[in-house]
This record gives C-alpha cells, sequence and structure tokens, in this order.
C-alpha cells in the first residue's frame, strides 16, 4: 500500500496565520539559497503567503558547503511553510542524511518525497513525481526515494489519488504544448523540451488546479489554462481546469519569470474563460480507464509486529519508524500499488496481501473477489484516539468518519451484490505499540450475523485465548475508546417486512499490557466461522501479483456507484 507515497501527511503548523491563502512558488533555485530566501521572506512579510514551493532543483551539484551548514544548523530562515521535491539532479549526502532522521531539513523546510500525496494545514492537495522518467526500469516502482529518477510505475501509482490541488514534477508532460498559442510563439515543443508520456497521463488523471514544472532553459512558460474533453451528460457538473506553470531557473540570466504567486478557486467553472483550450491530452478514441489507474500505495495487514521487531534493537534513543518506513504510509517505497483501491481525503482502501477467502469463497452469492479489505488513515499514527496524542481532535474525528464511509460503502456494495445473503465483520486491534492504525474488513454470511454466530465466534475464541470478555458498545466516534483494545463490528441487511432490516452488534474487548495479545485473533475467529482454517495464515496463501490485480479489477467493477471517492 502512504502517499511519501508522502506521503500523504496531514501537515499542521500553528505558529504561522492565515490570510488570504495565497501560496508561492519558485523555480529552481539551483543553491542559491540566501538570495532566494531573502526574496521569499521579504514578500511573505507583505502578503503572508500560506505555503510555498520550489520547483526542480533547491540544490545545485556544486552546492556551496557555507550555505548548505547554515540551512542544516537554522541560521537560514524559511519564514513560512516551504517544500521541495528531488529535481534532475541528486540531493546532497548532508540533505538526505538530514531527512532520513528529521524529515524536516530545517524549520519550515519539508521533504515532500519522490512520491508522494501530501495535505497541508489548509487541506491543499499536493501530487508530487520527482526526478526524471528511468527508462532502463520497465516495470515497478523505484525503491530510493532522494534519488533522481521515477519509473513508470511511481507515476501509476500516483494516479490512485483520483485528484490534485496541485501537481508538482520537474518533467514536462509530453503535449502540454499542443493547442497553446503561447508555445507556438516560443516555438516549444517536442524537438525542443525534455517531456514524459507518464506524467501527461498523471497530469490527464489527475487534473489538478495547477501543475509545476521546472524549465529547463531560461524561460517561462505560463500556458493557457485548459479543461478535459466532458461527456455530454456531465458538463453541467463544472469544469475541471488546470493551468500548467513552468517556471525559470531563480536569477536566470535572461531575467525570465521565476516566481509565481497564486490562490486556489475551488469554485465549480461551468464555462471556459477566454483563453482556455481543451486539453492537450485529448485522443480521438481514449481508452478506458485500466485497472492500475487508482493504485496509489502498498500495505501489508501483517506489518505491525514486523515492523515492530525488525527494528526493536536499535539505540534507545531512536524514534519508531517514520512513515518513510511503515507498511501502512505511502511514503514506504516498497509499495504493492496494484492492491490500492480507492483514495480519500482522509484514508484508503487496499485489498489485503494473503486474503482469508479466496476469490471464489463468495461466488455463489455474487461475489467473484474474496472482499478482504484494509481501511487505512493517511496520517501516520498509532491510533484513531486524539486522547493518545496520535492525532489532533479535529483530524481524528474526520479520519474516523472517513474510515466509516468506506466501511459503509464496503458493507452496501456487499449486500447489494449478493441480494442481502452476505453481511460484513470489520475490526480493529489497538494497542500502546501500534504503528499505524488501522481495520479489516471481510465479508459473512448474513445468516450468521442474524443467528449470532459471529459474535459467539469472537466471544468464545477470546475466553480459549484468555484475552477477557467483550462487551457491547455503539462507536460512533474515534476517541471513545483508551488503552488496549480490540473493536468488532458486526453488521447484515435482511429482509423484513419494510424493506431492509439491518441486525448486528459492536462489541469492545480492552486488554492490559499483560496479556499476550495474538494479533491474527480475528482471522482465527472467522477462519473457524468460514470454514477456513486452511486460510488461516495469510502467508500461506499468497496471491501472485496477477491474482492480485485482477481482484482489484473486479472489486473496483462492483464498488464503482459507491465510491464516493470518484464523485466530482
Amino acid at each position: 500500500m502512504a502517499a511519501k507515497m508522502s506521503v500523504r501527511r496531514t501537515l499542521n503548523f500553528s505558529n504561522i496565520t492565515y490570510t488570504d491563502q495565497i501560496s508561492f512558488v519558485l523555480g529552481s533555485v539551483n543553491g542559491q539559497l540566501r538570495s532566494a530566501l531573502g526574496k521569499l521572506s521579504a514578500l511573505h512579510a507583505k502578503n503572508v503567503f500560506s505555503f510555498a514551493l520550489v520547483t526542480g532543483n533547491l540544490f545545485s551539484e556544486a552546492q556551496d558547503d557555507e550555505q548548505l551548514t547554515d540551512l542544516l544548523e537554522g541560521r537560514i530562515e524559511f519564514t513560512c511553510p516551504t517544500y521541495f521535491t528531488v529535481g534532475t539532479i541528486p540531493l546532497p549526502p548532508r540533505v538526505v542524511e538530514k531527512i532520513e532522521k528529521d524529515e524536516e531539513v530545517a524549520p519550515n523546510l519539508h521533504y515532500l518525497g519522490k512520491r508522494s500525496v501530501t495535505k497541508t494545514s489548509e487541506g491543499v492537495r499536493v501530487v508530487t513525481l520527482g526526478g526524471v522518467l528511468d527508462m532502463n526500469i520497465v516495470a515497478g516502482l523505484s525503491k530510493d526515494q532522494h534519488e533522481p529518477f521515477h519509473t513508470e510505475g511511481d507515476a501509476k501509482a500516483l494516479r490512485g489519488a483520483n485528484n490534485a490541488d496541485i501537481l508538482l514534477t520537474p518533467m514536462w508532460p509530453t503535449d502540454i504544448w499542443k493547442n497553446s498559442a503561447k508555445a507556438k510563439e516560443m516555438q516549444i515543443g517536442a524537438e525542443t523540451v525534455p517531456s514524459s508520456q507518464t506524467i501527461a497521463e498523471l497530469c490527464e488523471a489527475l487534473k489538478p488546479r495547477y501543475h509545476f514544472a521546472m524549465s529547463p532553459d531560461n524561460f517561462c512558460l505560463e500556458r493557457e489554462p485548459f479543461f478535459p474533453d466532458a461527456a455530454e451528460g456531465e458538463k453541467d457538473k463544472g469544469i475541471a481546469l488546470t493551468r500548467f506553470i513552468s517556471l525559470a531557473p531563480w536569477a536566470n540570466a535572461a531575467k525570465a519569470k521565476s516566481m509565481y504567486a497564486f490562490s486556489l478557486n475551488r469554485e465549480a467553472i461551468i464555462t471556459p474563460p477566454p483563453g482556455s483550450t481543451l486539453t492537450p491530452f485529448y485522443k480521438p478514441s481514449p481508452k478506458k480507464r485500466t485497472a492500475d489507474q487508482a493504485e496509489f500505495t502498498r500495505f501489508a495487514h501483517h506489518a505491525h509486529d514486523h515492523d515492530h521487531r525488525r527494528h526493536k534493537h536499535r539505540r534507545e534513543r531512536s524514534p519508531p519508524p517514520g512513515p518513510e518506513r511503515c507498511f501502512f504510509c505511502l511514503s514506504n517505497p516498497s509499495l504493492p500499488t496494484h492492491m490500492v483501491c480507492s483514495v480519500g481525503e482522509d484514508a484508503y482502501l487496499a485489498t489485503a496481501k494473503g486474503p482469508l477467502p479466496a476469490a471464489d469463497t463468495f461466488q455463489t452469492q455474487g461475489l467473484d473477489f474474496p472482499g478482504h479489505f484494509i481501511i487505512t488513515p493517511l496520517t501516520h499514527a498509532a491510533s484513531l484516539s486524539a486522547a493518545a496524542g496520535a492525532m489532533a481532535a479535529d483530524e481524528a474525528k474526520k479520519t474516523f468518519q472517513e474510515m466509516k464511509r468506506f466501511r459503509d460503502s464496503l458493507q452496501g456494495m456487499v449486500a447489494a451484490a449478493s441480494k442481502r445473503k452476505l453481511g460484513a465483520v470489520t475490526w480493529e486491534i489497538n494497542r500502546a505499540r501500534n504503528i499505524h492504525v488501522h481495520w479489516q474488513f471481510l465479508p459473512v454470511p448474513a445468516a450468521m450475523v442474524s443467528k449470532g454466530l459471529v459474535e459467539a465466534g469472537f466471544r468464545v475464541l477470546a475466553e480459549d485465548f484468555k484475552l477477557g470478555k467483550f462487551t457491547a458498545k455503539d462507536f460512533e466516534t474515534a476517541d471513545e475508546v483508551g488503552g488496549d483494545y480490540v473493536r468488532v463490528w458486526i453488521w447484515a441487511e435482511e429482509d423484513g417486512e419494510d424493506g431492509g432490516k439491518v441486525v448486528g452488534k459492536s462489541l469492545l474487548l480492552q486488554f492490559d499490557e499483560s496479556v499476550r495479545f495474538d494479533l491474527q485473533y480475528p482471522r482465527k475467529v472467522m477462519a473457524k466461522l468460514l470454514g477456513l482454517e486452511n486460510r488461516t495464515f495469510w502467508q500461506d496463501v499468497v496471491q501472485t501479483e496477477q491474482e492480485e490485480t485482477a481482484d482489484v479489477a473486479a472489486f473496483r467493477k462492483a464498488f464503482k456507484e459507491w465510491d464516493f471517492t470518484l464523485a466530482t
């Protein structure tokens, strides 16, 4: 399964006051840190930017060591939150070392990662793909988050973000010059500017409000805004207008534009503004969206304790694994991106590695895929409890509600596809030493729910394992439970005289550190209930990538009308 790939993080800067929500972009700084940041500081004093971005290269190949030292030791000031990615040259080793240690390079200077989705504190969604395309890697994802190269797989993975306010790439998208009078006047085309078809496909898929890139020479192109070719039935929903801007390097000899201030307009646009054009990526016979276009991150539901054990021998002062090493975060470069099904604003949905049901387990009930899913917050947090300090209260509430929305959508899809023959079970394990909280979702015959067999299964095995006793409890917010616990949602919809009747129960089992808790306990319960004891351990039933990809494609087809992240 991020984001790093952020990446997808929510960044909070409570010490900054934002007024008019103006943001700022710099062209490649190329190591000229003092002069560029001096200008940014002066402009910020007058305008109060919510944040700033650097396109291309913040540093140079022959980076001035004195300026770099001043930066890393906090003597060069970033007056507003500033983000950058890797451009066309490697990051200085000292910067890489600082990123791996602290993530924050300097106060208010943040590395977005090479393949990332980041949500700022104002809710601005920034998708980043750093580096240039490495044609020597024909498949898969790049493993290093700091080298100036990416793969086609990296770009495909980011398409699952579904949308973006800002797309940040060093390379230009192929064909961006088409339909552009400005590009024609500047004699810009395929022969003059290195470009990438994969980035064009990424831009087309995300439809960002702004796409910023670095210019390969001393010129700036602020292309005419462009809009997609919408189907007749969708034209009244508004136009996704994109502005592509490629800034010249800072302090360039031609004195071409290297700075840009902007504000995001989230109002729906019905009529294309004067001077705008049809998308340059338009194809007369566009291909249908393929399964890989919603791939985005990685996921392995078994990784909590594995990650913990792998790092437990580190020196005592070492922090717990951060987003780039967490198996549930978008920042981890080891991403089985083909397993991600849908990405929302605060959480994402992925299929399980080594699912408990097989692809044909529920075939007679109407499902042609396993139906074992993971619902995960995009924010790197051990718990959804604000009281535990993992998230701010408002963020925990929003995240919980979106995870619940994913769960409700899955329940609705399962009930509809099975004609109410299937219900569902969702569970969460919360422990003090968790790395990244998540929920697991599994279909179950509705009759097992209505007869109380699922509840009985959880209670009986908990007693056998000496875990304690469950109590019935409704969970409507994120912050209702503290300490270590297991919570389970059991749900089904039966036919009734007045239509569908919901049956089920919410259960809570709290325990302390003296309990030797088996992380596979909920899976073992469900394996016994479903008669799938031979699939109890996920390692025994790992699928091929082709099988996993096929399951994701089948699920997306069934889930399409329930997937709220696809709404415009």
